[in-house]
């Protein structure tokens, strides 16, 4: 699945998108930073409630496909802006973080 599938599948909000075919491989709940820095899979979709720049750091040192902001969190404008510039695909959606891991897990596990 890429990410634009996932974006499409779960009807995610894109902050910011930037590599559209980038396959998401896994996906990984959290939002303690410095626990997603040592578990969190590249290639995964990361889900989390933080919004702050320093996640933009975190997704980047774990070569994740996308952040997904869950529970209707809206990025910080650093966070937005850092991920702009890193090139870090930034996404968002209403659905609680339990609910969207279900939806992915199905998804990926279908794919």
């Amino acid at each position: 699945m890429t990410v634009q599938e996932l974006i499409d599948a779960l009807s995610l909000t894109t902050f910011h998108l930037d590599d559209p075919d980038r396959p998401v491989e896994g996906g990984y709940c959290g939002d303690l930073l410095s626990w997603v820095m040592g578990r969190a899979p590249a290639g995964g979709a990361w889900l989390t409630i933080m919004s702050n720049v320093n996640v933009a750091a975190v997704a980047s040192l774990t070569d994740v496909s996308c952040v997904i902001l869950a529970e209707g969190v809206v990025p910080d404008p650093p966070l937005l802006e850092r991920a702009r510039t890193q090139g870090i695909t930034l996404l968002g959606t209403q659905l609680p973080v339990f609910d969207c891991a279900c939806r992915l897990g199905g998804l990926i596990g279908a794919s």
